[in-house]
């Protein structure tokens, strides 16, 4: 007995360690507990030397020392404060106008301002509760399917996991060893493209199934002309407009990518928000309009956001800032939003200092842990077992990004994102590059698979968020005045089950078309220097006349 264990001392150290979550213990005490466990069966067998102890204050020391991590709470801190302070309930109503007649309409405008949200806040737990208590009231009120309204919402509220500033973005960069930077703008066009697929499946559910996500009357739509109208066309002539000068202003740039969208984005924002100021004072001095109010207010309500996604995004994609630096600027952006809009309070700080400094808190906690139990597995030559055990999977790179998805995938039932992240992606990381991947691809990939940790019945935390919010009980609408049934906690775990395969089919895609990240690299050369040789031609030089030689 003792031998096999001593044969197998790193696997049965991994299995402890997922029985003891999976018991229910807390995540970080169950990572320092069973590294440290496991370091004295190590010493007492002796396959541990116990100088690998004397480096655990110097890890500790690190991850205090670790000024990446300094985005996590500057970012947390941002989201709670545009959630408390309306912004996604001015979003969602006008949004929500602007595509209320459309059949599915409701649908769009959530997965809209999800990517919105999810790129100014981070943070899932504020865009789903803000949404849940915003629109599945409305969707209810107006005949959705349960199912759709609460899988919809769910989803579109997850998006904060992989568009930047995604705080497992921030903690997979970090473990992988790689720039915080370079993985937001390798995951931001697999972020919108998932956010497009979302709407894609509430269009295709409105062909199959009209009466499930039906579009508002005529007489909920505000934000009318005079005549009656809505007012879309000076919308769409001023978003071309706008578009059209970005495009303009950007031209002759070297931008790419990400930062060739975000550059484009940021110089249309500034000419609407421009027009639409003038518009406003052209109004109130003559009474005169030269744009719609649906336009005016759409341009007002969207402006904000959008550049707070400057300038936090925009400056750490061109260079100007680092992620810490621009969730500085981000959290100091959100306190001026909050202020302008004169809902800011000091209950409202106070409120969101606590709750940043309590996930901030858990995050370094799980990260102490995991320290200790690295530490203890390296010792115990777990990274080896680990190693060969991936490197010889069937299919090279195939096979393994395979077979690390559907294990991600499986863990992600019982875990979170954090502690996938601290547990899992160290071990996979070295196994990844030694297989020649990029690992701000692989990085990308896990963040899409491990955004089904939120989705999965029956531990998913979005599900949990949306069920803290969603009515329980039948209740009374104040609008119509009829009794609405409550809604079940099977309709909103039914409801998820088409988002997860979607997240799934997007783990495929971002596979498939690596092309979506690696526009991180730009266009800088991939050669590599050692290989460069300089061959300098052989010149016949024609011989030197000297003339005569002297006597």
């Amino acid at each position: 007995m003792t031998a096999f264990i001593i044969a197998n001392l790193a696997p049965i150290m991994f299995a402890s360690l997922v029985i003891v979550l999976l018991l229910g213990y807390p995540a970080a005490f169950s990572l320092g507990a069973v590294g440290l466990a496991f370091a004295v069966i190590g010493v007492e067998l002796g396959q541990f030397h116990p100088d690998f102890l004397q480096a655990l204050p110097e890890r500790v020391y690190g991850v205090m020392n670790n000024d990446t991590l300094l985005a996590i709470p500057f970012f947390t801190f941002m989201g709670l404060v545009l959630e408390r302070s309306g912004m996604a309930e001015d979003l969602l109503d006008t949004i929500g106008q602007l595509f209320g007649t459309i059949r599915g309409g409701l649908a769009y405008a959530v997965v809209f301002v999800g990517a919105l949200l999810a790129a100014t806040t981070g943070v899932v737990a504020a865009s789903v509760i803000s949404m849940g208590l915003i629109s599945l009231p409305i969707m209810l009120r107006y005949g959705y399917d349960r199912r759709m309204a609460t899988g919809i919402i769910a989803a579109s509220g997850t998006l904060a996991q992989i568009i930047p500033p995604s705080l497992v973005l921030i903690v997979m960069a970090d473990q992988l060893g790689k720039s915080v930077g370079d993985m937001y703008e390798g995951a931001f066009i697999p972020g919108i493209v998932l956010a497009g697929l979302y709407a894609g499946y509430a269009f295709l559910v409105t062909l199959i199934f009209p009466n499930a996500a039906p579009g508002l009357p005529k007489e909920a739509i505000g934000f009318r002309e005079d005549s009656g109208s809505r007012g879309l066309t000076s919308l769409g002539v001023l978003a071309l407009a706008s578009a059209v000068f970005g495009w303009l202003m950007m031209r002759n740039s070297e931008a790419r990518g990400a930062d060739y969208v975000v550059l484009c984005m940021f110089w249309g924002i500034l000419f609407a928000f421009f027009i639409a100021v003038i518009n406003w004072a052209i109004d109130k001095l003559t009474g005169f309009r030269f744009l719609s109010r649906m336009a005016q207010q759409t341009t007002f309500v969207m402006v904000p956001p959008l550049f707070l996604i400057f300038l936090v995004l925009g400056t750490i994609f061109i260079g100007v800032a680092t992620p810490t630096e621009g969730g500085a600027m981000g959290a100091s952006g959100a306190l001026i939003l909050g202020a302008m809009k004169r809902r800011l309070s000091w209950d409202l700080i106070r409120q969101a200092i606590e709750s940043t400094a309590k996930l901030s808190a858990f995050v370094v906690f799980i990260l102490v842990g995991a320290r200790v139990f690295s530490l203890t597995f390296y010792g115990v030559n777990g990274h080896v077992w680990v190693e060969h055990l991936l490197t010889s999977l069937p299919g090279g790179q195939i096979g393994f990004l395979i077979f690390v998805n559907a294990f991600v995938f499986v863990l992600a039932f019982f875990l979170d994102f954090f502690e996938l992240a601290f547990i899992v992606i160290p071990l996979l990381g070295p196994a990844a590059e030694k297989l020649g991947i990029d690992l701000i691809w692989f990085g990308v990939i896990l963040g899409v698979n491990m955004q089904t940790s939120f989705m999965h019945p029956p531990f998913g935390f979005a599900l949990f968020y949306l069920r803290s919010v969603a009515p329980k009980e039948p209740y009374i609408d104040r609008v119509t005045g009829k009794r609405m049934e409550p809604v079940t906690t099977g309709q909103i775990y039914w409801g998820a089950v088409p988002f997860v395969v979607i997240q799934v089919i997007m783990v495929l895609l971002v596979i498939m078309f690596p092309a979506m990240v690696m526009h991180y690299k730009g266009t800088l050369s991939t050669v590599d220097p050692s290989t460069i040789k300089i061959e300098v031609p052989q010149i016949e030089l024609p011989p030197l006349d000297l003339g005569p030689p002297r006597q």
